[in-house]
C-alpha cells in the first residue's frame, strides 16, 4: 500500500506539471520560465493555490483572485495521472516496482500519451516538442531493456519495422489526401507509437484506434454533435490505443489469432 500512496502522490504533483506543459506548449511558451498565472486575471498563483486537487476543491474551481471558474483540465489532468501511475505500479506488482524498470519507462510513457491526448482534445494538436522527443526515448529506452548481445539487431530492425508502419499509413493518407484527412502530426505520433509497442503491437493500437474513432464518429453524427466531414481530434484515440495495447496488446493479439485459427 505504502507504493500505491507514493506512486499516487507523484503521480497527481506530475500532473500538475503536465498541466504546464499542455496549456504553455500550444502557446510556444517556456515550460521551465514563468510563474504560473490565472488565465483571465493574469495574478501569479501562490503556493496554496497549486496543492493538486486540493486547492481546486478548496477553491470550489474559482480562482481566488477573480474568482472566475478554472478550467476542469487541472484536477481532471491530474486526478486522472495520478490514477494512471497506481495501476501501473499495480500492474507492475507493487512488491518489486521499484526493481521493475518497465514500471519506470511506462510512467513516462503515460505522462506523455496524457500530454499527447488533452492537446489534441482541446487545440487539435499533436506538438512535436512532445512526439519528437518521446519517441527518441521510446526507440532508445525499448532497444535497451529489450535487446541483448545475440538480438539487439532483431530488436532494433523490429522498432524500425513498427515504426516505418505506424508513420507510414498517416504519411500515406496524408499525402492521398493533401493534409485533409490526417495532418503532419499524425505521421510523428504514428512513429513514436511504433518505437513505443513494436512489431505487431502496432497493428492493434492502430486497428482498436479506428475502431474507437468510428464509433465515437458515428455517435457524434446520429446525436447530430458533428457532421460526416466533421474532423476529430484522431490524436486522442491513438493515444488511448496506444496505452490500452503497451498494458494488454500482447492478450488483445493472442485472443485476435486465436478467432481466425
Amino acid at each position: 500500500m505504502f507504493y500505491y500512496f507514493i506512486t499516487g502522490i507523484a503521480g497527481l504533483c506530475i500532473g500538475s506539471f503536465l498541466n504546464v506543459v499542455i496549456c504553455r506548449l500550444p502557446e510556444k511558451k517556456s515550460i521551465a520560465k514563468g510563474r504560473s498565472a490565472c488565465p483571465h486575471c493574469k495574478e501569479n498563483l501562490k503556493a496554496r493555490d497549486l496543492v493538486p486537487l486540493l486547492s481546486f476543491l478548496l477553491l470550489k474551481g474559482k480562482c481566488r483572485q477573480c474568482h472566475k471558474k478554472i478550467s476542469w483540465q487541472y484536477p481532471l489532468v491530474e486526478f486522472f495521472t495520478g490514477a494512471i501511475f497506481v495501476f501501473l505500479a499495480w500492474h507492475h506488482l507493487a512488491d518489486q516496482v521499484l526493481a521493475n524498470p518497465f514500471f519506470f519507462r511506462d510512467l513516462v510513457f503515460a505522462a506523455g500519451l496524457i500530454v499527447i491526448f488533452t492537446t489534441d482534445l482541446r487545440f487539435y494538436l499533436i506538438l512535436d516538442a512532445v512526439t519528437i522527443p518521446l519517441a527518441v526515448f521510446a526507440f532508445a529506452v525499448n532497444f535497451f531493456l529489450l535487446s541483448t548481445s545475440a538480438n539487439y539487431l532483431q530488436v532494433a530492425m523490429n522498432l524500425i519495422i513498427a515504426g516505418a508502419v505506424g508513420g507510414g499509413i498517416f504519411l500515406l493518407q496524408h499525402l492521398i489526401s493533401k493534409g485533409k484527412w490526417v495532418g503532419a502530426g499524425d505521421i510523428r505520433l504514428g512513429v513514436l507509437m511504433g518505437f513505443m509497442l513494436g512489431w505487431p503491437s502496432i497493428g492493434v493500437a492502430l486497428f482498436l484506434a479506428y475502431i474507437a474513432g468510428a464509433v465515437v464518429g458515428i455517435i457524434l453524427v446520429i446525436c447530430k454533435k458533428k457532421k460526416m466531414q466533421s474532423q476529430l481530434p484522431f490524436g486522442v484515440f491513438l493515444s488511448l490505443a496506444t496505452f490500452v495495447t503497451l498494458i494488454w496488446g500482447e492478450r488483445i493479439l493472442s485472443w485476435y489469432l486465436g478467432l481466425i485459427r
